[in-house]
């Protein structure tokens, strides 16, 4: 049985760390090491995470210098075949580090498996909606229009893909190894712009599964959450990719802006911010029209649901709110039963 590395940036997240160092100590996987990372967090997280007595916990201290060198330390101290990375208020579900070894082991070529996810609340609740990634066929431009692999909790990397896109640079006194990019001004796109680096600089196949094996935590007070500095963090990745690979940026630079308009526009829909949401919206078009036409369906529902919330009594609004996600999140559910089943 291989070994997994798991790797857990920790920083101010002492409500929620517990249940989820505890969704890996449930894994039906049992070779795993998990290892914790603390970035100089400043509340009791560090403080729980000590209350842990299982031998493959180790915990590793750093100052604070963002969630990309957490992850680089733990990549650099894992001993594991595999790595996976799990942010500290996610959760996983008990079966996915094995679902994933059995998927990454079933092909060979196959370099990166993730998962779909379920969304939570801040409470640990379902929500009824899921991310509906793409799961086959991914391209560099996938990654630049919607992210497949969605958010840093959902999937399993070989150590071989992260090793082909390492880099050395000399940022805290000594050479070291990179693989995330520690430029704090790319937060919260860090993620994306490595998994852009593997699409385009490696020939390992990326690849999905249907099932919701992550439960990603919407966090109204996260990063996520806000989204000026998530448009700034977004053009700031623009501009790392066309640094080494300008024509893919020549090309689809705008695509990408506008698309990523269009998703903060939906999350400013879900914070209730109707103003904003008309103005990301109205961006995502002025930036590259053709979105409008190349994805209808998407685009209009964006553009209704941040007119709606502008316009209409917060109330009603909610109301429409509650019915359409009810019936997003049955169709979701359904879908993802029949693949499963295919």
């Amino acid at each position: 049985m291989k070994l997994i590395s798991a790797i857990i940036p920790v920083y101010k997240v002492e409500k929620y760390i517990a249940a989820t160092v505890q969704s890996v100590l449930a894994q039906t996987y049992k070779n795993f090491e998990l290892l914790i990372i603390d970035d100089g967090s400043p509340d009791r997280s560090i403080e729980i995470c000590q209350q842990f007595t299982d031998p493959r916990i180790k915990i590793i201290h750093q100052e604070n210098r963002g969630v990309s060198e957490a992850r680089n330390m733990g990549i650099r101290n894992a001993r594991g075949e595999f790595l996976a990375f799990l942010d500290a208020d996610d959760i996983w579900v008990p079966e996915k580090l094995e679902k994933h070894i059995a998927h990454l082991e079933s092909n060979p070529r196959l370099g990166v498996s993730f998962s779909r996810c379920a969304f939570i609340d801040e409470e640990g609740n379902p929500l009824g909606i899921y991310q509906m990634s793409k799961l086959k066929e991914i391209t560099p431009l996938d990654f630049l229009c919607r992210s497949p692999i969605g958010n840093g909790s959902t999937a399993v990397f070989r150590r071989e893909v992260l090793s082909a896109i390492k880099f050395q640079d000399n940022l805290y006194g000594t050479v070291q190894d990179f693989y995330f990019d520690n430029d704090r001004e790319l937060h919260p796109s860090e993620d994306v712009e490595c998994w852009v680096r593997i699409a385009i600089q490696t020939n390992w196949e990326i690849e999905g599964l249907s099932e919701p094996l992550t439960l990603y935590r919407v966090n109204s007070g996260g990063f996520s959450a806000n989204l000026l500095k998530k448009l700034k963090s977004w053009e700031r990745m623009i501009e790392k990719i066309r640094s080494y690979a300008p024509e893919l940026m020549d090309k689809w630079g705008n695509q990408a802006l506008a698309y990523q308009l269009r998703y903060l526009a939906r999350r400013a829909v879900t914070l209730k911010d109707g103003s904003m949401a008309v103005q990301l919206s109205h961006r995502a078009l002025a930036t590259y029209w053709r979105i409008l036409v190349d994805e209808p369906r998407r685009t209009g529902l964006t553009l209704g649901a941040s007119y709606l919330l502008w316009l209409l009594p917060q109330r009603l609004y909610t109301q429409m709110e509650n019915v359409a996600l009810k019936m997003t999140g049955d169709r979701q559910k359904r879908r993802i039963v029949q693949e499963q089943a295919r």
